[in-house]
């Protein structure tokens, strides 16, 4: 993403207004001088040189050489850094009433979604229209609902994979999208990632991922820049082709409820029916459900790829799996949601690859709306707190040799369930979790399943795979790579059961 060039008369300019600021800053910090968490040293004025590739891991760096927590500025906002779980859990979920908000997102939230992107919304009436919406169809006594849209889809998923090894990750890129939007807009018919509709939306949540990537757009520090004539003209278009693109998703709907009044259940539906209850304007309408399929299909499809990544590079862990695939389910029939109880090894599999190579990696931001003290250090009102899911699920105090992928840190000692006092943050924290976590959960369970019970998944030995080449986005996907299926039984066996639908 292009970013602005500031002329030295510009950067003069900044300074003598930037100035004042720095006085005051350093007057409150002197109240609490010292109190501050540790971290990096930067430029008196511009503050820290945040890396533009994959910043998580520079954070990473710091919260090993500094401590669980670190603070540093960058131009003038202050940034803390979670790093540690005990910390995470400490702040980001106990202190959670104190970090509901976010921080003012001018290029991706405001230029680029139009101020009606739920996960960069701030706190306040417009969010709680919002989730009360979301959670509506969200809970988990509904995603159990889904359950079927999901089977069926992933038992395609493997069909495609019998006939077109190679294009694995597109594949899952089909179910996820098939699975969004049968739950977003009611569409029946199997969605192909190739879809002009899923590239459209693919294609915007990539321009999002990439605004939000810490110092992508200067205007988050440097406010006055969105004042500066056509410095955010381009996201300004892009979002409205994005709105226009939501829309005609949601008129299609409206259209289809005039002429058939049955029609099936999905969010679309149950947004328009009760739009004057909740109270949301037609754009707020289109961005809540437009933005739902953005968020699930990118993020689903992202952690399948990272499933498949995991087998192949640690065939002893698929091979336990297997096992207890074997035992439970047999050949004779597929793993399905009545097998979830049985089939923990699935179930800790898939949480050991959130953890692994989680997709939202350096997290969002929330901005603290009061002083939050810990340990000693405060994490002052204003602050941009992120919560780095990347050195979080890599604290060598609780995740021991944190490189090792190890599903068995999930399981109770007597390997009948999944342990209760360890949680994974690959969703965020508090009260800005997302709202579709267990309809994502419901997802991974079922593909990791239906994947591991038909394949053996390998490396391919010509193309090894590197593990850490992931998009440099808000939200990270598997650069592409090669696996090999090794079906585990009989080819038209297991493609008959499958077409069982």
């Amino acid at each position: 993403m292009p970013l602005f060039t500031i002329s030295p008369s510009l950067v003069a300019f900044v300074a003598l207004g930037y100035a004042t600021w720095v006085v005051i800053q350093r007057r409150r910090a002197n109240i609490t001088a010292g109190s501050l968490p540790p971290g990096p040293p930067g430029h008196w004025l511009l503050g820290i040189d945040i890396p533009r590739e994959h910043a998580h891991r520079k954070f990473d760096e710091w919260i090993q050489e500094y401590g669980p927590v670190i603070s540093f500025r960058k131009g003038r906002e202050l940034i803390v850094i979670i790093g540690g779980y005990d910390a995470a859990v400490e702040i980001m979920e106990k202190e959670g009433a104190s970090l509901a908000d976010r921080p003012s997102s001018i290029a991706a939230g405001d230029t680029l979604s139009g101020g009606m992107r739920m996960l960069l919304m701030r706190n306040g009436e417009r969010l709680k229209r919002l989730r009360k919406a979301l959670h509506a169809q969200m809970r988990p006594i509904i995603a159990a609902e889904y359950e079927p849209i999901q089977q069926m889809n992933a038992q395609h998923h493997i069909l495609d994979l019998i006939d077109d090894p190679e294009s694995h990750m597109v594949h899952a890129q089909g179910y996820a999208a098939s699975v969004i939007l049968s739950l977003t807009y009611g569409k029946t018919s199997r969605t192909q990632s190739n879809d002009p509709v899923v590239q459209e939306v693919n294609g915007s949540q990539t321009r999002l991922g990439a605004a939000l990537v810490p110092g992508a757009y200067m205007v988050d520090a440097y406010p006055f820049l969105q004042y500066v004539p056509g410095y955010l003209s381009e996201l300004q278009k892009q979002h409205q082709m994005e709105l226009a693109l939501f829309k005609s998703q949601l008129e299609d709907v409206r259209a289809q409820l005039v002429a058939n009044k049955d029609m099936k259940p999905c969010f679309a539906k149950m947004i328009i029916e009760r739009q004057e209850e909740y109270g949301l304007s037609d754009d707020e309408a289109a961005y809540l459900a437009g933005s739902m399929f953005g968020a699930g299909s990118g993020t689903s499809a992202s952690a399948i790829s990272i499933v498949v990544m995991a087998a192949a590079l640690f065939p002893e862990t698929q091979r336990k799996v297997q096992e207890q695939l074997d035992n439970v389910v047999g050949s004779g029939k597929l793993p399905t949601f009545q097998d979830e109880a049985e089939l923990v090894q699935v179930t800790a599999f898939y949480l050991e690859s959130f953890r692994w190579r989680p997709v939202s990696a350096g997290g969002f931001a929330h901005r603290a709306t009061k002083d939050i003290i810990w340990k000693g250090y405060i994490i002052p009102e204003g602050a941009r707190v992120y919560g780095n899911h990347w050195s979080i699920a890599r604290d060598p105090i609780v995740f021991p040799d944190p490189e090792r992928f190890d599903p068995q840190r999930w399981i109770t000692s007597d390997g009948t369930a999944i342990r209760e006092d360890l949680k994974v943050f690959q969703f965020g924290f508090g009260r800005r979790v997302c709202p579709g976590s267990h309809v994502a959960n419901k997802s991974l369970f079922i593909n990791t399943a239906l994947l591991l019970w038909a394949f053996r998944i390998s490396q391919d030995s010509k193309r090894p795979i590197d593990s850490l080449a992931f998009t440099n986005t808000a939200n990270t996907h598997p650069l592409p790579f090669s696996v090999c299926f090794e079906p585990r039984q009989n080819v038209e066996e297991m493609s008959q059961l499958l077409r069982e639908v």
